[in-house]
């Protein structure tokens, strides 16, 4: 189990041993919620909420932000932080462009190096952090900040455009059902990642880490060597986050990228109090993506200026965390 996973399965049944209102009140109210702020934007403005094109807008431009979120899930499951997912993503999109761009690199060799460079940033701060025993906030932070100083050396600090116009069709030209490609990337990585953690043994190891790694040690399980595969999972899925960033626009922007790591964070907590109550789950924090998502652009299309994204972001972050604390009975969150 994670870090904040107490005893949900025990309260899922009632007395009768049938599911209680209450557990699904807390699976589903996410959703709910959702359900909640579409149809009350679709009543504020149906003639601009209230279309396909609206959403499937949303579905595409967040599609990056989903995939984010799942690879920041994977070692918050094992009760770590990681920082750096937004300077992976980011490096990775800047990799792609740089040497398809302006070096003249098959795409496909590009992407190659883009997700290897993922790998190393994901075993980079594995190594700091159970070698030398440093706080995975403190490593990421820093190996985060480094990530940023390397993409604005190697793009001299300006946007490098021109990137195959292959892979931008594979990413947001090609759509189905008018949403481009890049979100069943997204729906596909999520299902993976599901079925991963609750239908595979290593899936199974992880969740064990997270929910006390002192027993799961003693249980037999190889805790480093699960938190390692984890800051790696993270750094790959961060890199192809930034191959579908580079793809989404044609090219990559060293400092636009960064603003997706408050989100991401929101998106994971947030998703913790849905789907899979009291713990970080795929599902969940595809929901949550989408409520957020969906609250921002109403608000946008009734005229709310644009600080209303930080404040829904910010605000999430803060009420997901109080939320999922509310989840499992205000438990202390074991993150070390």
């Amino acid at each position: 189990m994670s870090a904040i996973d107490p005893a949900v399965r025990s309260r899922a049944a009632s007395p009768a041993g049938g599911v209680s209102l209450k557990a699904n009140a807390e699976r589903f109210g996410l959703l709910a919620a959702w359900a909640g702020v579409v149809a009350l934007f679709g009543a504020l403005s149906p003639e601009a909420f209230l279309t396909w094109i609206n959403f499937s807008t949303m579905f595409s431009s967040q599609a990056i932000l989903v995939v984010l979120t799942l690879g920041l899930i994977i070692p918050l499951t094992a009760g770590d932080f990681d920082l750096s997912v937004a300077s992976t993503m980011v490096l990775s999109a800047m990799t792609v462009a740089v040497l398809n761009a302006l070096h003249g690199w098959p795409v496909g060799a590009a992407i190659v190096v883009a997700l290897g460079l993922g790998f190393l940033i994901g075993l980079i701060n594995a190594a700091f952090v159970l070698f030398f025993r440093i706080h995975s906030l403190i490593v990421t932070l820093g190996t985060g900040t480094f990530i940023n100083g390397t993409v604005l050396w190697i793009s001299g600090s300006q946007t490098v455009g021109g990137v195959s116009m292959a892979l931008v069709d594979w990413v947001i030209v090609q759509r189905v059902f008018g949403i481009s490609l890049s979100f069943y990337y997204a729906v596909i990585l999520c299902a993976a990642l599901w079925y991963f953690l609750e239908y595979t043994s290593p899936g199974r190891r992880l969740l064990f880490v997270g929910r006390g790694r002192e027993v799961a040690r003693l249980s037999g399980i190889a805790v480093d060597r699960v938190r390692l595969l984890s800051f790696i999972g993270s750094g790959v899925i961060a890199a192809f986050a930034g191959v579908l960033y580079a793809g989404t626009t044609g090219s990559a922007d060293p400092l636009s990228g960064l603003t997706y790591l408050l989100p991401a964070f929101a998106a994971a907590f947030l998703g913790a109090t849905s789907i899979v109550p009291g713990r970080f789950n795929p599902w969940g924090s595809f929901v949550a993506v989408y409520f957020l998502v969906s609250g921002i652009t109403g608000l946008t299309i009734l005229g709310v200026d644009t600080f209303v994204q930080n404040l829904f972001y910010g605000g999430g972050l803060v009420i997901a965390v109080a939320l999922s604390q509310l989840v499992r009975k205000r438990q202390p969150q074991n993150f070390s």
